[in-house]
């Protein structure tokens, strides 16, 4: 560094042969202009430009929500539950009383009927000397219905000395002829049905529907009556409260033929079944057995 410092370097060394400041620039302005190429910059930038293009786009625009399907469940049937409900349709299809009846002829009931139906009940819990006093013989029934005849028609045939019956009762609480059926409205469809028969003979109503039974009580009390047409169950509370008696009952008809809207008959009601045997059981049976009564069968 023994150079004055008044000289500039690179003056010094253009003198003393080496490159000066315009030889040294003069060297690299080719790499100058191979490197900062304004041209060049513009291409880049137009590039990077077109690169970043989509990826703005791309981000501008709304994300697409797409919809998930309702995720549905899917029950498989299993055997098991296949059997029990195989089961089950077997259990409804069981024929009840109503379609065997529909399917046969209609068969008019006989006195073996009954007796079987007692024998039937009473076996269970009797002794054999108790249904021995229980069983009614052929001589305490009159002629059954032939399912050819209407209830006017048939009473006249069982009943043909009625007229001198009728004029020769004069007790009270106590019918000459008792009428059992399944239901308060055919208690009034044979009452209606009996009309040639009756003449002007006096009718009871003995059910339950809008009839108390002290009504029924008073009314038997105060006047006399010939024929009681009702239901097994309020002529047995009738006579357990000696309401009515029977022993001036020279008469009882069951309508035993008969078959509801479901094809029921009266003893094929279990209510009205076992109301009727112990009617039956109360005094009827002692009553046929020592010949003042006998049982038809309508």
């Amino acid at each position: 560094m023994g150079d004055a410092l008044e000289e500039p370097w690179w003056e010094t060394l253009s003198a003393t042969g080496r490159p000066g400041k315009n030889d040294f620039c003069s060297d690299f302005l080719p790499l100058k202009n191979f490197l900062f190429d304004p041209s060049d910059d513009e291409a880049i930038d137009k590039a990077s430009d077109n690169r970043t293009a989509p990826h703005q786009d791309a981000d501008s625009k709304p994300p697409v929500t797409k919809k998930r399907k309702q995720t549905t469940e899917c029950f498989l049937s299993q055997p098991e539950e296949k059997q029990e409900s195989t089961v089950k349709a077997k259990r409804r299809k069981k024929k009840k009383i109503s379609d065997i009846l529909e399917k046969s002829a209609p068969k008019p009931g006989v006195p073996a009927d009954l007796q079987n139906l007692l024998s039937q009940h009473f076996g269970e819990n009797r002794s054999v000397i108790e249904i021995e006093e229980l069983k009614l013989s052929d001589s305490c029934f009159l002629p059954a219905n032939d399912l050819t005849h209407s209830f006017s028609s048939y009473l006249k045939e069982i009943c043909p000395k009625w007229a001198k019956l009728r004029k020769n009762h004069k007790e009270k609480k106590s019918v000459v002829m008792l009428v059992i059926c399944s239901s308060a409205l055919r208690s009034l469809e044979l009452i209606k049905s009996m009309t040639a028969f009756k003449g002007d003979c006096r009718v009871l109503k003995l059910f339950a529907k809008h009839i108390k039974i002290k009504e029924q009580m008073n009314m038997l009390e105060k006047g006399v009556f010939h024929i009681g047409v009702g239901t097994p169950g309020r002529v047995k509370a009738l006579v357990e409260q000696d309401g009515l008696f029977l022993n001036s009952t020279k008469y009882m008809i069951l309508d035993w033929n008969w078959r509801d809207q479901k094809l029921r008959r009266m003893m094929d009601i279990p209510e009205i079944k076992k109301e009727t045997i112990d009617l039956l059981e109360m005094s009827i049976i002692k009553l046929c057995r020592e010949g003042s009564l006998k049982l038809g069968l309508f």
